[in-house]
């Protein structure tokens, strides 16, 4: 991006809509528009190379810079005779879903992981206490099983992960031959049965 080049109609449609998109995720609006122009961007940028495209205050540019730096998704760059930093998004998209995961995984799972541990840990003594307790029980069996799941997604290479999820519906399907194979459905039906 040069001094006064306004961004192609393409480039200003997806900035645009990750700013939408990044409120919605529970971030700041500008923050995803920062994101979205690193991304597309050929070059990585200065503070003022974007704060004159997106025509964001430098102090609100640097703030999302910031935030994009504690999220681990975009890289400092410094060129050989300028002492402006420079940033840039991974150019893999299947690292930017690593970081984005294990930053949300490391800011939203792990604290109620640990919450739920230790309702786990408490005594209880009244049939309400021990209903809530079972159900805490459920929940943390599910978040741990889910978190196994994506340690092993994350040790695949992006080319193994990338054919896994493109047979999703071949998985579900043998799945549920075995389950017919192993009488599965039979105890599915039974259980059905019991909640009506």
């Amino acid at each position: 991006m040069t001094q006064n080049t306004p961004l192609p109609p393409l480039n200003r449609q997806f900035v645009s809509h990750f700013g939408e998109m990044g409120s919605r995720w529970g971030i700041n609006r500008t923050v995803g528009q920062i994101y979205a122009l690193l991304y597309l961007s050929p070059r990585a940028l200065n503070a003022e190379d974007i704060a004159e495209t997106l025509e964001f205050s430098r102090s609100n540019v640097s703030m999302g810079l910031k935030e994009l730096q504690s999220w681990r998704l975009v890289n400092l760059r410094h060129h050989a005779g300028d002492r402006r930093e420079y940033f840039e998004a991974p150019q893999d998209v299947w690292e930017i879903f690593r970081r984005l995961a294990e930053e949300r995984r490391r800011r939203e799972i792990e604290p109620t992981q640990s919450m739920l541990r230790s309702a786990l840990l408490e005594d209880v003594s009244t049939d309400d206490e021990r209903h809530a307790q079972q159900r805490i029980e459920e929940m943390y069996v599910l978040i741990e099983k889910l978190m196994t799941w994506f340690d092993d997604v994350q040790r695949l290479k992006p080319e193994t992960a990338m054919q896994l999820m493109g047979m999703g519906a071949a998985v579900t399907r043998v799945l549920d031959f075995k389950d017919r194979m192993l009488g599965g459905d039979k105890n599915k039906n039974a259980a059905e049965g019991k909640e009506s």
